[in-house]
């Protein structure tokens, strides 16, 4: 199937990098995922039932993003792609997740693709 839905630049506080003193404090990350449905948009009928709740979606990406305590992003990339292939109605999710923490630089950032 080809629809999709987008969740942009995300931002979610974790502990997350591989240094003690990095971890001490959360930080800020942001996340960008594409939820690949295993079937369309037509026929919805205007019913969330139809679809998948982005908005249940975020909650638990934050949920995860909260709890653990990490050493690298990819571990992070991990763990929200499982959590999002948890929702009915995902087949797959491309995540990327972006650290802001190199100076000069805007972002160091992961991108994994998973599916069911």
């Amino acid at each position: 199937m080809s629809d999709k839905i987008h969740i942009k630049k995300l931002v979610l506080p974790t502990v997350v990098g591989v240094p003690e003193e990095e971890r001490e404090l959360p930080q800020s990350i942001s996340v960008n995922a594409t939820l690949f449905l295993d079937h369309g948009f037509e026929g919805i009928e205007d019913d969330l039932e139809g679809t998948v709740d982005y908005f249940s979606v975020t909650q638990e990406m934050r949920k995860v993003a909260a709890t653990g305590d990490r050493k690298l992003i990819e571990t992070l990339a991990e763990d929200l792609c499982e959590a999002i292939l948890g929702f009915n109605g995902v087949g797959k999710v491309k995540l990327e997740v972006e650290k802001f923490i190199l100076p000069n630089c805007g972002a160091v950032s992961v991108e994994i693709k998973r599916k069911k």
